[in-house]
């Protein structure tokens, strides 16, 4: 059953912050001055509401260290914006890396904010060019805008999921070339990656990531760990959850205990083979 708590602040998390990074990651703090692996990731990775994330099952497992360095509604610029970060990451023994949605980065069209990166800073002239209608001082979040966009004209929003998906890629490359080369890319979804297609279906995550954007920036740096997460763990809803009531409609929409055991049983067999 899910453990329901009647304030805020359902579970200590532990915050900590890693070298200069002025981020936030769940702890508690880990010990990298001896062998570690590293996460980094987004909400799935910083476990929100589960007990035990699976970094922390990975690391029971493992017998090393393993810094969660998730950050809730992250995008690739977080950790391209925090050198800090990817120099602990590149560092570590093995570096995993969840491919996150392509929607919370700053592009040609709009900005987000460098370390809350799924929040809406504003739009460009070009994209203001493109939807001369649309009030976009109405939007604080990127999926609501984009949302919006879309709604006002499927095809002129293509544009910007284009715009997006090459931004994804070339940033990713970025980031995956400072790693090193013990990296696993970790994909975390209820489906398999989609092939590439016209009209998003904006309630996929991750959002806009395809097979073809992938293909581009795994081979031939990193290794891949697909996790399709199981209509049996699916099925479990919140149970084993811990969250206050308000936040029952958030837990529901996010992975629960069985979905991290299933992720972490798949990443071993990877993390193992690099180490």
């Amino acid at each position: 059953m899910a453990y329901v708590f009647p304030g805020e602040g359902s579970l200590d998390y532990f915050p900590c912050r890693y070298g200069s990074s002025r981020v936030l990651f769940r702890g508690p703090k880990r010990d990298i001055e001896r062998a570690y692996v590293a996460i980094l990731g987004g909400t799935e990775t910083y476990g929100k509401f589960v007990p035990l994330p699976f970094p922390d099952l990975i690391e029971r497992e493992l017998g090393l260290p393993v810094a969660n360095l998730g950050c809730m509604n992250a995008g690739p610029d977080v950790f391209i914006n925090e050198v800090a970060v990817t120099e602990i990451a590149a560092q570590a023994s093995v570096t995993v890396v969840q491919l996150l949605g392509a929607q919370n980065l700053s592009n040609r069209y709009y900005a987000v904010h460098p370390r809350r990166n799924d929040r809406f800073l504003g739009a460009t002239p070009l994209l203001r060019a493109i939807f001369p209608r649309v009030d976009f001082t109405e939007f604080n979040f990127t999926r609501h805008m984009l949302m919006s966009l879309q709604e006002a004209s499927a095809d002129r929003f293509e544009v910007v999921a284009e715009e997006l998906r090459a931004a994804w890629v070339t940033r990713m490359k970025l980031l995956l070339s400072r790693l090193g080369r013990r990296v696993i890319l970790l994909w975390v979804s209820d489906q398999t990656p989609t092939s590439p297609t016209r009209r998003v279906d904006l309630s996929r995550n991750p959002l806009l990531i395809d097979r073809e954007m992938i293909t581009a920036i795994r081979a031939p740096l990193a290794a891949y760990v697909q996790v399709v997460i199981s209509h049996a763990a699916l099925s479990q809803g919140v149970d084993g959850m811990a969250f206050a009531p308000m936040e029952a409609p958030a837990a529901a929409g996010l992975p629960g205990p069985a979905a991290h055991r299933e992720v972490a049983d798949l990443l071993m067999p990877a993390i193992h083979q690099l180490m």
